[in-house]
């Protein structure tokens, strides 16, 4: 069997404490904690969490990996079953809280954090598109108060940001649009359109200043396009892969506008996918798949090495409690005999 030395050209270092710049497939032993250790990249992978209290599709989520929120949506029960169910996710288990003041599915993309947070847009209980909305609401970490409302009703647009600076895009109201609206914490103003309207789409970003909008339906196919935003127009940058499929929507989004991820959706109105794709800040990469294919799921995380998917369908009319949690990026290990 070959040694350490033989494989890295090198003796296991001896150091009091762990290196402050470790290199990919470093190994050291640690005297001062007496064990082993050792530094790789992660690549990213999905693990399974625990379960939402209600199986639920097509609701908003916002928030990281370990601090989230999932409202509205559609679970199971009578015809037109619109949510208004609000739950709270600990990085360990899901806890219901405050209802939303409104009811609704499809809602845009939340913005904010789960003390602070901004639900908007969204279908009300009905059957026509004048049941398009564009209610918001604010989230103080307890409960829900009605704001001022989006001047362009729409479901299953984009959104990121904060719960005073945030950003939603694109959508459907039910043609697919490309209005842009900024909040300020009190008003919702319309801005510069996306180059390409699209619905069900998707977003990230950590501000209404710098975001990216990604994949989504556009007529008559899913899209792979992706746009940023620089707090004043948008800008066509390159296309996801898409999972090889060509495009994609009703999927999930988190992160920034130069560390992205995209995860989920489907690909043809009917295939669900478990396609994930990583973004760098100027490529998009093919990385893990999710557990199972899902659409119209819940979404949160702050960049493309934590994030969170939750609730969901897929493909069997049957609405989704699970989660699945995203991890990428370095990491020590300790050695053990075990």
């Amino acid at each position: 069997m070959a040694t350490y030395k033989e494989i890295r050209g090198t003796n296991i270092e001896v150091l009091a404490s762990d290196p402050s710049n470790p290199v990919s497939g470093q190994v050291w032993y640690n005297s001062t904690d007496n064990v082993v250790k050792g530094f790789y990249v992660n690549p990213g992978s999905w693990a399974t969490g625990n379960s939402m209290n209600t199986a639920v599709r097509s609701l908003a989520g916002f928030g990281i990996q370990t601090a989230a929120i999932g409202t509205g949506g559609f679970h199971p029960g009578p015809p037109n079953s619109r949510s208004a169910l609000t739950e709270s996710y600990n990085g360990t288990n899901w806890t219901e809280v405050n209802d939303l003041n409104n009811g609704r599915s499809d809602l845009c993309q939340g913005a904010g954090t789960t003390t602070a947070g901004l639900a908007f847009g969204g279908y009300l209980p009905g059957a026509s598109p004048s049941d398009y909305t564009g209610l918001s609401e604010s989230w103080n970490g307890t409960n829900w108060t009605n704001v001022n409302t989006l001047n362009t009703g729409r479901i299953n647009g984009g959104g990121c940001g904060t719960n005073t600076a945030a950003l939603c895009f694109g959508g459907g109201d039910p043609n697919s649009l490309g209005e842009t609206e900024t909040w300020n914490g009190s008003n919702w103003t319309e801005t510069a359109d996306l180059n390409t309207a699209r619905g069900s789409t998707q977003g990230s970003g950590a501000t209404n200043t710098a975001s990216l909008c990604f994949a989504g339906f556009v007529n008559p196919a899913r899209g792979a396009n992706t746009e940023l935003w620089n707090g004043t127009s948008w800008t066509e940058v390159n296309d996801m892969n898409a999972g090889g499929e060509g495009g994609v929507s009703n999927g999930g989004g988190a992160g920034t506008s130069t560390s992205a991820l995209c995860f989920g959706g489907d690909t043809d109105g009917t295939t669900r996918s478990d396609f994930t794709e990583s973004w760098n800040g100027t490529n998009w990469t093919n990385v893990a798949t999710l557990p199972s294919g899902r659409r119209q799921l819940g979404d949160a995380g702050a960049a493309n090495t934590s994030a969170l998917a939750f609730g969901g369908e897929d493909g069997s009319s049957t609405e989704l409690a699970t989660t699945a949690e995203w991890s990428a990026g370095p990491a020590t290990l300790t050695f053990t005999d075990s």
